[in-house]
């Protein structure tokens, strides 16, 4: 069993008109993610492998009825990224970029834990919940679906453990990059927590 994505996920993409934006979400879309539309101010009305752009998140979410977010936008509009999308009500949030000031990754992550939502990064390849899907940069053929949960800090380790447990004959449920940098929404122990 998968946890914070699976089938019931919708989400929009914050970004996703820029290159790792746009080219990660052709990837999301080819794993079978619902990827039901995009956002990025001055866009609207444009499509991205036919994804609807919209300038708002509001205004995506009200369309789509989406329910997650994952965000590729530069580290100094991050923190915005983050609170436009709480705001419009999305429970859960995939924060790709790295480097985000450290004040505004802890503000973040208190109106996150304050409205109930999850946050999944910063730093992060995002998160997979194998054959349901993925919000993330991971490279999803190494993930075989079983009972495995992975956590871990470092992006890279993530799916280096999956490829070891795929080829051990192991599968995974979720797989989640818990962030390198060093404010994230996660810990080890809210993970343990659901995976439980």
């Amino acid at each position: 069993m998968g946890i914070f994505v699976g089938k019931g996920t919708r989400a929009i993409v914050q970004g996703i008109t820029g290159t790792q934006g746009s080219f990660h979400t052709k990837l999301m879309l080819e794993y079978g993610t619902k990827i039901v539309a995009g956002m990025t101010p001055g866009k609207s009305g444009t499509e991205v492998h036919g994804v609807p752009v919209y300038d708002t998140v509001e205004e995506a979410v009200k369309k789509h009825d989406a329910n997650a977010s994952i965000i590729f936008v530069p580290a100094p509009s991050a923190a915005d990224a983050c609170f436009e999308a709480l705001e419009a009500g999305l429970k859960t949030i995939v924060v790709i970029t790295e480097h985000i000031p450290v004040r505004d990754a802890i503000q973040v992550m208190n109106r996150a834990r304050q409205q109930g939502a999850v946050i999944v990064g910063p730093n992060t390849p995002g998160i997979i919940t194998t054959d349901e899907c993925k919000l993330g940069i991971m490279p999803a053929h190494v993930f075989r679906r079983g009972v495995v949960g992975i956590a871990s800090r470092s992006g890279t380790l993530t799916y280096e453990i999956a490829t070891g447990l795929t080829v051990g004959g192991f599968g995974q449920s979720t797989c989640i990059g818990l962030g390198g940098d060093p404010i994230v929404g996660l810990s080890f122990v809210d993970v343990l927590r659901e995976f439980e």
